[in-house]
């Protein structure tokens, strides 16, 4: 059954030839029928409230159909909407019909055959505009809803680790508590040094299995209440909390360090060795409360001093400097 609520757009530079149309659709039933008398002012309206099937004359002055054409199309782009165009025309020539089906337009009506074919081409218009929009409107939630997931998600998917995001609001929740109940934050950041050589060395799927197989390895060697994630590419974080600052340092964190370094990980390349770099940023409200982002930063500046000197580097989030 047609949608009588269709909007419709008559564009013709002939008023008589456009008020018939008009007529003809609205005898036929359809109540959102409007016309104008040329293409700018046939876009202008368009500007203001998009309609669902666009009736225009092929030759009309200033702009004729097919330019009126790429300019609706341009339109729909940024409205992310779709017209269905008719056509109406006295040209016949294949060559002209072709043109015009490659600049956008969607279907024509023959001048001399109006009264047989203006209703059922509106009634096909009408199925296939709403199609079209329906998909649209579909491909916009389903953008949003993934943008959403992403902005959600807390889960590396090469790992099974958490991710960044998590790891700065599990920071958070420590540094609360620490403030809140006394004790410490730790933000223990790795890297590994070599992992750029063996990215040149290796397939994907080896440094698939080496990232896999580190992220086992940390897991069973933090504490169970400590979180391990996956900051970034060759970047691993350990958020801790201890009720007191005493046994915050990097002692207690050395068993870590040793057991990437002097342990290779099988894969199907064979054993892959890599070369790990730790620092420990430390938070407790006797120095004052930082953000996670501060100790993020104070982490990586002492990771890179890791790198050069090859020792386990203790930091202070309140020496890291503001990123520009």
């Amino acid at each position: 059954m047609p949608n009588f609520n269709l909007p419709i757009l008559v564009v013709d530079d002939a008023k008589f030839s456009g008020i018939m149309v008009s007529r003809a659709l609205t005898n036929a039933g359809y109540r959102d029928v409007r016309v104008v008398n040329n293409a700018p002012g046939a876009l202008q309206t368009l500007e203001e409230r998009s309609v669902s099937v666009l009736i225009a004359d092929w030759l009309m002055p200033e702009m004729d159909g097919l330019e009126l054409t790429d300019r609706v199309r341009q339109l729909d782009e940024q409205q992310n909407h779709y017209t269905y165009i008719i056509l109406l025309t006295a040209r016949e020539s294949v060559a002209a019909l072709v043109e015009a089906f490659d600049r956008g337009v969607d279907d024509f009506i023959y001048k001399s055959d109006m009264n047989k074919q203006l209703l059922p081409r509106v009634f096909a218009a009408d199925r296939l505009a709403d199609r079209q929009n329906t998909l649209l409107a579909n491909n916009t939630l389903l953008i949003e809803m993934n943008q959403e997931l992403r902005e959600a998600n807390i889960i590396d998917p090469e790992t099974g680790l958490c991710n960044r995001r998590y790891a700065m609001e599990r920071l958070s929740r420590s540094l609360r508590e620490a403030e809140s109940r006394g004790g410490a934050s730790a933000y223990v950041l790795i890297g590994i040094r070599n992992w750029q050589a063996l990215k040149k060395q290796y397939s994907k799927s080896t440094l698939k299995a080496v990232a896999t197989g580190l992220s086992r390895r940390l897991s069973t060697l933090i504490r169970p209440m400590d979180a391990v994630c996956r900051v970034g590419e060759n970047q691993f974080a350990i958020v801790a909390h201890f009720p007191n600052s005493e046994p915050c340092t990097t002692s207690a964190f050395r068993r870590i360090l040793d057991g990437i370094n002097h342990k290779a990980f099988k894969t199907a390349a064979g054993f892959v060795s890599v070369e790990s770099a730790m620092t420990l940023c430390k938070a407790d409200v006797e120095h004052g409360t930082p953000t996670p982002e501060e100790m993020e930063r104070a982490a990586i500046a002492g990771l890179m001093e890791a790198y050069e000197t090859r020792r386990f580097t203790e930091v202070s989030p309140h020496l890291a400097a503001p990123t520009p």
